[in-house]
């Protein structure tokens, strides 16, 4: 079977050019010996998968994506669309649904994970309190919570869309939730998820005096795992950066880390987690390509699961060298 290509997404204004957010990873890419294609990301979410990928050669493949986040069912199109044209994804669409939305891995990965409840967003029904109250009381019904939706929080709008400082106020549960929802608008992605709030290890961090490099640094438009920094659960203070969770994100391919490094909202940022936990839930989730982000507990228990993301959407941090995790990626 020949070397995987890449996919990446096409610049908005021309698409004969790469994303700028991109850019670098075509070039190191390149120079690693890889091959990439354009598709149009745009056309993409619009549902039109068939022009997106008319610049990918007939009879490539097999592929991984890299590039901004797509919904589960635009991902399953962009899938078949390639087929057509005799190619294919490495990350099949059901596995991407797995990795990507928290009611995906949250089985694999419950005890190891903050507690979550969710509830499917059904039509025009409000999220309203006859519906929250039975998911608050799945939670124990008391204490502190953030609220979500199946990929993505609203964290830098902490107080008004996210925190939520006790479960046992219906009527706040309620409200946040609401202007959760109404915020997300359309992009609500799933339905509403309550997670338990828990405390991590915390540093002051100024994300200015980051080590510069070459990864977006929450790049605009849901890109790589913009948002899914989401329901962390991580800092009252998560929208001004004084205290932040210290978090590392690990890069998993076919069970085996390949590549772990700071989260992307704090590159520079050290951390080494214990990843024997970890490990044989990654390979229980069956997914190829995943990565986890990981928080230690502020009493020193242990480290936890603050999310799961699909690892072709996931962010690369800056001032992090990449290389041998796309080494392996082509050679997967």
């Amino acid at each position: 079977m020949p070397a995987p290509a890449f996919l990446l997404p096409s610049h908005p204004l021309d698409p004969r050019r790469v994303d700028p957010q991109f850019a670098w990873e075509a070039r190191l890419l390149r120079d690693l010996g890889g091959e990439h294609h354009l598709v149009d990301h745009d056309a993409l979410l619009a549902g039109d998968a068939h022009p997106a990928v008319r610049g990918v050669p007939a009879g490539r493949g097999p592929f991984w994506y890299r590039g901004w986040m797509l919904p589960s069912h635009r991902y399953a199109e962009f899938a078949a669309a390639l087929a057509e044209r005799g190619g294919h994804l490495l990350t099949s669409p059901p596995g991407y649904a797995s990795a990507h939305e928290l009611p995906g891995w949250y089985e694999v990965f419950e005890g190891a994970t903050p507690q979550s409840v969710w509830l499917p967003a059904a039509g025009t029904e409000p999220f309203g309190a006859a519906r929250l109250a039975p998911a608050v009381a799945r939670l124990g019904g008391r204490g502190p919570a953030i609220v979500k939706d199946y990929v993505k929080s609203r964290k830098h709008e902490w107080d008004e869309a996210c925190f939520i400082p006790e479960l046992a106020d219906l009527p706040a549960v309620e409200r946040v939730v609401a202007r959760f929802v109404e915020l997300q608008a359309e992009h609500l992605a799933g339905g509403v998820v309550l997670r338990r709030f828990e405390e991590f290890t915390r540093v002051g961090w100024d994300t200015r005096t980051a080590p510069p490099g070459n990864g977006s640094d929450d790049a605009p438009g849901g890109g790589p795992d913009t948002d899914r920094a989401a329901g962390r659960g991580a800092s009252r203070h998560a929208a001004d950066g004084r205290r932040r969770a210290v978090e590392a994100r690990v890069w998993w391919l076919d069970g085996e880390p390949v590549l772990v490094g700071p989260h992307p909202d704090l590159p520079g940022c050290p951390a080494a987690p214990d990843l024997s936990v970890v490990r044989p839930l990654v390979r229980a989730l069956g997914c190829r390509f995943v990565t986890t982000d990981l928080a230690e507990r502020a009493d020193g228990s242990g480290w936890r699961v603050v999310e799961v993301g699909d690892g072709q959407v996931s962010e690369l941090p800056r001032g992090i060298d990449p290389s041998g995790l796309l080494i392996a990626l082509l050679a997967a």
